[in-house]
């Protein structure tokens, strides 16, 4: 299932979510409008979802200060 970028920023807006992608147009959304929501880019290349699911367990302390915190917008994560 995909929809429009607009439909996720709102939706996790909305829904007080973070969002977290591969996709580099959130990065540049997330310059322009600040948070919320919060953005957490995968700088991966292409990978498996377990690629991913791996690093987000392994930097899930940095994860979870991050959006914690009441400045930060946008994580790269890589």
């Amino acid at each position: 299932m995909t929809a429009p970028d607009t439909d996720v920023w709102e939706y996790a807006l909305r829904n007080e979510f973070a969002i977290v992608t591969k996709d580099s147009d959130f990065r540049h959304r997330s310059s322009l409008r600040g948070y919320p929501p919060k953005v957490i880019w995968i700088a991966l290349g292409n990978c498996s979802t377990r690629t991913v699911e791996d690093l987000l367990r392994l930097r899930v302390a940095e994860v979870s200060e991050f959006l914690a915190d009441e400045v930060k917008a946008f994580l790269v994560l890589s």
